[in-house]
């Protein structure tokens, strides 16, 4: 991969930046819990990082790993790897050493930005001092990509996506109208930016012009301490932190000041009704805007409170790309029938990413990222599950996502995830692996399962947990789960 210099009809991303400290100097950037950098600043010391990267090997086309907490040095260091014609490329900044070197073998960058990684790949601390390093502008520079996320998907196998967008302002804000990400905003990231969203949105948002605000961990009441105090405008989120928000202490809830909210924009995970419902109910149904779309960005979907309230379940229509719903024998379903999402960009359209390490599941033209679904007569879909994680009961098909739905809907259940283990008779049977707030038994749960899912989709075995079931982006990884648990550990572990 090469950059070039501003191709016709294409802004380099430093102009945008420079362009917009030139406006308002001192207006905040970004904030973490540490720090305010401001535009002129922020351009000022993405400057010298750069030099600093290049002076380590960095040049155009490279890929730069960014395994950095919530900090402005990860958002510096996109940006000084923008400036060079660089990929920036983030990574889980907490990773075992055998890890990380797998990630690395992967993504093959030219630098390492956090820790020190195996031997033999230049790399710098998260700390270090660039402040002697010239700060005037470099010669701008449009990279072939603007950003290389990693995902395991439900595999858990490492792979690199790198964006078939080039870095410039064209090409990156495309989306920002229909994501509603306005100029001149307050964005709240509240998930770790390795991720893909948050990454991809707080990059954007600063390329508009918002004040980009980074939470190191995620608190519910903490965020909504931030919404009120730096007037936040576009909120992200995934459903797991809404529920939490809605289950904060009623007095705490009554304080929060959501007034200045104009999105609140959440991905990653099915939202489960009820977390829906509130959310709609406490800040209007046309704040609430759900994404449905894979990082690989073939196809998108978009669907808005308004419109969720006459579809409820739905993820919307198709707003990008386009979408299929087909069975074993690829052919297309009519409506009402579940079978796997197949995607691809829109006639004429270039590729939308490219993997290192990794095959896509490609057969016509088309892709599927796994998950299984089904559109209405009206052309909105509903997400049912991934193909890898359905479980087969009797026959019968059960859809994990659905049993988790209404399990969160317990009160006294915080996070969970439901996994199919074998069964002589039935093939397999529901496992359900549990955290809860407060002690409930396992048939207190079926109690309150049996008023909304039909008899197959009970689980037959509740397993207790301390720990979080799912990641700071809302994930679970059932695949990884059920390994633990397979084969014959499950009974051991559940309360029957």
């Amino acid at each position: 991969m090469t950059g070039s210099s501003s191709p016709a009809g294409s802004t380099a991303l430093s102009v945008r930046l420079r362009e917009l400290a030139a406006r308002d100097p001192g207006r905040p950037a970004v904030t973490d819990e540490h720090e305010t950098v401001g535009r002129a600043d922020l351009d000022r010391r993405t400057n010298q990082l750069a030099r600093r990267f290049a002076a380590r090997g960095v040049t155009a086309g490279s890929l730069v790993s960014i395994a950095l907490p919530n900090r402005v040095r990860h958002i510096e260091a996109s940006v000084a790897a923008w400036k060079l014609g660089a990929v920036p490329q983030p990574l889980p900044f907490r990773l075992p050493a055998t890890e990380l070197a797998a990630l690395l073998d992967v993504a093959d960058p030219a630098l390492v930005v956090g820790p020190e990684p195996p031997e033999g790949r230049a790399w710098m601390s998260a700390e270090e001092d660039v402040r002697d390093e010239p700060d005037g502008p470099l010669p701008d520079v449009v990279g072939p990509s603007w950003k290389a996320p990693v995902s395991g998907g439900s595999t858990g196998r490492p792979k690199v996506i790198v964006s078939g967008h080039e870095a410039s302002v064209e090409a990156v804000l495309a989306r920002a109208p229909a994501l509603r990400i306005d100029p001149d905003g307050v964005m709240l990231a509240t998930a770790p930016l390795h991720h893909n969203a948050p990454n991809m949105f707080a990059l954007m948002a600063l390329l508009q012009g918002h004040h980009v605000v980074l939470m190191g961990r995620f608190d519910a009441e903490r965020a909504l301490h931030l919404v009120r105090e730096h007037r936040v405008t576009w909120l992200y989120a995934v459903p797991t932190m809404m529920g939490r928000m809605l289950r904060l202490a009623a007095d705490v809830r009554r304080a929060a000041d959501l007034s200045s909210v104009r999105t609140l924009l959440h991905v990653g995970a099915p939202c489960p009704e009820h977390v829906k419902r509130g959310w709609i109910d406490w800040v209007g149904p046309e704040t609430v805007v759900e994404l449905y779309a894979g990082t690989e960005s073939q196809a998108s979907c978009m669907i808005d409170g308004a419109e969720w309230l006459s579809h409820p379940g739905s993820v919307g229509r198709v707003t990008g790309g386009e979408m299929a719903v087909r069975g074993d024998d690829f052919r297309v379903l009519p409506p009402g029938e579940t079978g796997e999402i197949w995607m691809r960009p829109s006639p004429g359209m270039p590729r939308t990413y490219r993997y290192l390490g990794a095959e896509a599941t490609r057969r016509d033209g088309w892709e599927t990222l796994g998950d299984m679904g089904r559109f209405d007569a009206d052309g909105y879909l509903y997400l049912a599950d991934r193909r890898a994680d359905m479980i087969l009961v009797g026959g019968a098909n059960v859809y994990p996502a659905e049993v988790e739905n209404a399990l969160t809907e317990h009160p006294a259940v915080d996070s969970c995830a439901v996994i199919g283990v074998p069964d002589e008779d039935l093939g397999s049977t529901v496992h359900a692996i549990v955290q809860v707030r407060v002690p409930v038994s396992a048939e207190e749960l079926r109690e309150h399962l049996r008023t909304r899912l039909t008899h197959n989709k009970i689980p037959r075995t509740v397993e207790f947990v301390d720990e979080s079931l799912r990641d700071p982006a809302g994930k679970v990884r059932r695949s990884a789960l059920r390994a633990a648990r397979l084969p014959g550990r499950a009974d051991d572990r559940a309360s029957t």
